[in-house]
């Protein structure tokens, strides 16, 4: 129901109010009767971060993924944010830096990292890959994960990046007209999910924005396996609602 709520993108008492309308949701979520708002609104922040995670993995288990995975990050706006409140505690980050490693073939988001702080992109790519590196074969970027640590990090993993070089020597002009690039311009399905995804979240409170976050993607990956399973591994892009 949470999921639900996150993904429409709508109040606890119009979620309340739309499910009384829908019978067979409430079938296949195994409902007798709707939850009031306030047990709602307390789950949503007494369940663990470590919940919300084994639900983002539970989300993955019947999606075909073939290991080759993009990575980019995208900023959230936090809608709640105080300007009076962020200029007298000296924040200077009014926006979520959310990195994102999505599996190129089905666009189902295999990760998510998010941090309030203005960290560059290789300082967080790492901690994303050690994660996930049984799931990653090739793993694509754009050139802010040009760097040779990261590189050096997935091939001890046995993992093969492509990414496109900064082209400061003319050996890297080279290295970026390569015969696979093909491969990596299918990297552009992770702007197709950070568009899908919006600009902003709602929740008030820093660690309820990370979790409506992942609520947000578990919603895709439910979304994209029963869009699969109606249609068939090679369809395209999901683009539509519950």
């Amino acid at each position: 129901m949470l999921c639900l709520k996150v993904t429409k993108t709508t109040t606890y008492r119009d979620l309340v109010d739309d499910l009384s309308e829908m019978p067979r949701i409430r079938d296949t979520l195994g409902l007798d009767s709707i939850p009031a708002l306030s047990t709602l609104c307390k789950s949503f922040g007494r369940l663990k971060m470590a919940v919300y995670r084994v639900v983002s993995n539970v989300s993955l288990a019947n999606l075909p993924v073939n290991a080759v995975t993009g990575i980019d990050a995208s900023g959230f706006e936090r809608a709640h944010t105080s300007a009076h409140d962020t200029k007298r505690t000296n924040l200077t980050s009014q926006q979520l830096n959310t990195t994102l490693l999505v599996e190129i073939a089905t666009t189902a988001v295999l990760n998510i990292h998010v941090t309030a702080t203005r960290k560059h992109e290789t300082q967080i790519a790492p901690q994303v890959v050690r994660r996930n590196a049984a799931s990653i074969a090739v793993l694509t970027g754009d050139r802010g994960y040009d760097d040779q640590k990261l590189r050096l990090l997935a091939r001890d993993r046995e993992i093969r990046p492509l990414r496109t070089h900064r082209e400061f020597p003319s050996l890297h002009e080279v290295r970026n007209a390569r015969p696979d690039s093909d491969i990596y311009h299918r990297r552009n399905v992770n702007e197709t999910v950070k568009q899908k995804s919006g600009a902003c979240v709602q929740s008030g409170l820093w660690w309820k924005q990370f979790r409506e976050l992942v609520l947000k993607y578990v919603g895709h990956n439910l979304e994209r396996d029963l869009a699969i399973s109606q249609e068939g591994s090679e369809c395209p892009p999901s683009r539509g609602g519950w």
